[in-house]
């Protein structure tokens, strides 16, 4: 058996463990207090079987391809490139990481419904990419010129409380949201690999200990910028009242 097989065989496993309660669970409520149809219930259970097929392949991608390119291509870049490229491309691969991330398009799906359009989905798609995108440089900038990780996050969640108090209620909420969901798989399975491989490129630098922190940056970025956003707003909101 390869080391591909080997993985997937893993992955079946894993997804397995994570369905086959949940599945139980919907049976037992199903035969004691739901009591679909079974025309119903033949769809819900095709849609659980797709579902798991996806996480299968997804998964399974994410191991076999994902993880390997991503810390070859962080070691590559140390070796053949400026700090500064490195840095440009970190901020190129938070922006496309978040951009295609399905979690963050949902979210701001459900925000420009909830809000009735005043908040507009494209407005929160663009800030939480460009969000990400700065602050994964950021976490490059930290790795290959050894910047401690506890003064960034310290200084940017002081930040965050200050903005808090001066954001609109909605934001605020909106912003933790975005902070969740701004580390979904995309980010995980390519950007914290590619770190941990730039890491190891280093000279002097420690995967464990320089590799890591970057998926702390990327949930700290939205939550930032959003609140920032709702704090510009507000402002912006206030003047125009003065000015009315």
């Amino acid at each position: 058996m390869t080391h591909a097989d080997m993985s997937m065989l893993e992955v079946v496993i894993d997804v397995l463990q994570a369905l086959l309660p949940i599945i139980a669970f919907f049976l037992i409520f199903q035969f004691l207090f739901l009591k679909y149809p079974w025309v119903t219930l033949k769809r819900i259970l095709i849609g659980v079987a797709i579902t798991g097929g996806g996480m299968v392949l997804f998964l399974g991608g994410v191991f076999i391809g994902f993880i390997p390119i991503a810390r070859e291509m962080g070691e590559f870049l140390v070796q053949n490139f400026d700090n500064w490229v490195i840095i440009a491309f970190g901020f190129l691969m938070g922006f496309l990481a978040t951009y295609a991330e399905p979690a963050v398009r949902v979210l701001c799906g459900q925000v420009e419904k909830s809000s009735g359009g005043y908040i507009s989905s494209t407005l929160i798609l663009w800030t939480l990419s460009i969000s990400v995108a700065a602050f994964v440089a950021l976490g490059m900038a930290r790795i290959v010129y050894q910047w401690d990780f506890r003064t960034i996050i310290i200084i940017g969640y002081l930040l965050v409380l200050v903005l808090m108090w001066k954001s609109e209620g909605n934001f605020v909420a909106i912003a933790f949201d975005s902070g969740g969901v701004a580390t979904g798989p995309m980010a995980v399975s390519i950007i914290m690999t590619m770190a941990v491989g730039i890491a190891t490129g280093v000279e002097g630098g420690n995967p464990i200990i320089d590799g890591f922190g970057i998926i702390a940056l990327i949930a700290l970025a939205p939550i930032l910028f959003v609140t920032g956003l709702g704090a510009l707003l507000k402002i912006k909101e206030e003047r125009d009242e003065l000015r009315d």
